[in-house]
């Protein structure tokens, strides 16, 4: 991982270290983490509702997958937000 996405961005998910893992592009990697971040809590704002809106219909299996592993997982509850 790169020293812009850095140690604070790991992925706390399996779906998305495995998509890091295949992704040689920083800023597509940024997007993975933020969606994944997103996921795990929403911040309020549109700009960040309209990016991973964005990401997740670039992306719809593994944003399921992040939706699932969390679901299944001790993180906070994943809120239901239509795709």
């Amino acid at each position: 991982m790169s020293t812009a996405t850095g140690q604070w961005y790991r992925p706390r998910t399996e779906a998305v270290r495995r998509a890091l893992r295949a992704t040689p592009d920083e800023t597509a990697a940024r997007d993975l983490l933020f969606l994944e971040t997103w996921e795990i809590h929403a911040p309020g704002d549109i700009a960040s509702t309209l990016r991973a809106g964005q990401i997740r219909r670039a992306n719809p299996l593994l944003a399921e997958e992040i939706r699932a592993e969390l679901r299944s997982s001790l993180m906070p509850p994943v809120c239901s937000r239509p795709q």
